[in-house]
């Protein structure tokens, strides 16, 4: 059996508190960023979706993903 490897986000000298908010906004925006400039199957924009997606919370993800949507992002994508 195929052992499993766990791993969340590299530790950001931007974020030094415990408090991951700022991290986890700002690792969605990265990969948002990424994914405009470099387009969808961009292989070097994969490592910012494990970062978000390993610090924020998933209602989080959906809300903003609706804003994007709806054009209503408050972010700076």
């Amino acid at each position: 059996m195929a052992e499993i490897e766990i791993k969340t986000a590299p530790a950001d000298f931007r974020f030094p508190t415990t408090n991951q908010t700022r991290h986890c906004f700002t690792r969605y925006v990265e990969f948002h960023r990424c994914v405009s400039a470099k387009g969808d199957e961009a292989a070097e924009c994969e490592k910012f979706a494990k970062y978000y997606r390993s610090l924020c919370p998933a209602e989080w993800v959906d809300r903003w993903n609706e804003q994007r949507e709806n054009g209503t992002f408050a972010g700076p994508l």
